[in-house]
């Protein structure tokens, strides 16, 4: 068997028996040693392969806990408004694409008005002029909102007749009432039925550029967002051994009654593509005003944000009991302090109803909290899956739309751990970078693209580089039921780790957001070097 002996490295194993370690011996996929340099020294024959670490510091591979992988793909496929900063700029990045891209569809974007100056939403009327024969929909980077030209909007039917769909908005002039281009939620689904299906070739293409991205910032293994036809790409990719990092898919809970009838249950699969676990929406984003809360947005007095239809209708209850009844793990997004407490209401009913079992039910994001809800979420085994880079990107403005009392359960981090809840971190990408670095900046600094100081935004919540990267590796493998598999580097699991360019622990925290990975490794293979 195929063996590899890494020497001289600072290797911070998360392995609580032995926490730091010099050298790995990699037999096959799996550690088969940590300790010191001379002891490593004695699995060296003719058929082994010696890397010197050279003294860098080392890690377990970082476990992104919420990423939507294709759509990542198509993101570095397409067009990117991400770093648009004006109106002007927005058009101008668009028009220019456009212009050297002669597609059927114009797709991606990540555009976020409200780091603007000027904080309006996009219209259709600034990109008409250069796309009227060129459909176009482009998202907002929290993918709760876009915005799609008149011949996108004429090709799915919508004008000022259309009804807004249930859990969904169409932004309308408010002298015309003609649609302005801008879609929120469910409304978004009335153009993404009339946009081509990509191709079995644009999948794999997609796919092969999300794990390139990946492995590049030394991210091994991921818990995906998997939409419809998604999970077909992957088992492709797959097959044909092109999935360098490992993924773990939710699926769209619609599918529930399909899992069941083929009697899966959670955690199937192979060690590279897993399967037996479902996502649904209770409501929309805070950039997005679609967040659901108790109280009214601060910005707009009128609104509650908008909770998704099934939710308010009992469908997302019962999908939820009979999902978790045949042993299926439930993922639910819920931004808003009353989605979250609604969806912890629904999670009381199921321990009732369904009795005790590991199910390791999600909520994903979590980013608003109520006072009363920290307990039940403890209580009930909850596991939070957050996305700290979120922080960096929506501080700024977030006390705006939510006011100052709201802001000190905003991204409560501590208070999660302080209340003994499992908390794992991911990226949410393409909605921001990938780069699980950025990530443990954000969540140890709580800095924000204009508060760079020693305070940062709600200082009580920073976290430790220590939680932090636990989040990243050891309680992200437990989120996917791979806490035997991954996670740590301990005898016995895959050898997969990053060795990066600083020690991320002693380093002033302002500058992790600098450190690079150098290597990665996956199943003891380097995958990624720079």
């Amino acid at each position: 068997m195929e063996r590899k002996v890494f020497l001289n490295g600072n290797i911070h194993t998360l392995n609580e028996s032995k926490p730091f370690a010099e050298a790995l011996v990699i037999s096959g996929n799996k550690i088969e040693f940590s300790g010191k340099n001379e002891e490593a020294k004695q699995f060296i024959n003719t058929h082994a392969d010696v890397i010197d670490l050279e003294g860098h510091w080392v890690l377990p591979g970082f476990i992104d806990s919420h990423a939507h992988i294709i759509l990542g793909g198509f993101y570095l496929l397409s067009v990117d408004l991400s770093g648009a900063n004006s109106k002007d700029e927005f058009i101008s990045i668009l028009k220019n694409y456009i212009y050297e891209n002669k597609e059927r569809w114009i797709t991606g974007g990540n555009w976020n008005h409200q780091n603007w100056s000027e904080r309006i939403l996009p219209d259709k009327s600034w990109i008409d002029p250069f796309s009227k024969e060129t459909p176009v929909f482009v998202m907002r980077m929290d993918y709760h909102m876009g915005l799609a030209n008149s011949l996108a909007l004429k090709l799915a039917g919508i004008n000022k007749h259309t009804p807004d769909p249930p859990g969904g908005f169409i932004e309308r002039d408010k002298q015309t009432g003609e649609p302005t281009g801008i879609l929120k939620d469910k409304a978004i689904d009335l153009i993404q039925k009339v946009i081509p299906e990509p191709s079995e070739s644009d999948y794999s293409k997609a796919i092969d550029a999300a794990m390139k991205e990946a492995v590049r910032f030394g991210v091994t293994s991921i818990h995906d967002i998997t939409y419809e036809n998604h999970f077909k790409a992957l088992q492709k990719a797959e097959k044909e051994n092109r999935l360098s990092s490992r993924v773990y898919t939710r699926l769209p809970i619609k599918y529930y009654e399909s899992l069941i009838g083929s009697e899966i249950q959670y955690n199937f699969g192979s060690d590279k593509l897993k399967v037996g676990s479902l996502k649904a929406f209770a409501d929309g984003a805070l950039g997005s005003s679609t967040a659901y809360f108790f109280e009214p947005y601060a910005d707009d007095n009128d609104n509650f944000g908008l909770p998704m239809d099934i939710l308010k209708s009992g469908e997302l209850e019962h999908q939820i009991l009979l999902s978790d009844k045949n042993k299926l793990q439930l993922s639910i997004h819920a931004i808003g302090d009353r989605a979250v407490s609604e969806v912890i209401d629904i999670v009381e009913k199921v321990n009732s109803r369904n009795g005790n079992w590991d199910r390791r039910f999600r909520i994903e994001h979590a980013q608003h909290m109520s006072d009363k809800d920290f307990e039940r979420m403890r209580n009930l085994g909850i596991i939070v899956s957050a996305q700290p880079y979120h922080l960096f990107e929506d501080g700024d403005w977030m006390e705006s739309k939510i006011g100052a009392g709201r802001m000190r359960n905003a991204y409560p981090f501590k208070k999660f751990l302080k209340n003994n809840i499992k908390l794992c971190f991911g990226s949410d990408w393409p909605v921001v970078t990938i780069n699980p670095l950025k990530g443990i900046y954000a969540a140890v600094t709580r800095h924000t693209r204009k508060i760079q100081n020693d305070e940062g935004l709600i200082p009580e919540e920073k976290l430790t580089v220590a939680d932090t990267v636990k989040a990243y590796t050891v309680d992200a493998a437990y989120a996917a039921f791979q806490e035997e598999k991954l996670g740590s580097l301990t005898e016995g699991k895959f050898a997969d780790f990053v060795v990066l360019s600083e020690n991320i622990f002693d380093i002033p925290k302002e500058q992790i957001k600098n450190v690079n990975v150098i290597k990665t490794v996956i199943d003891g293979k380097i995958v990624y070097s720079v």
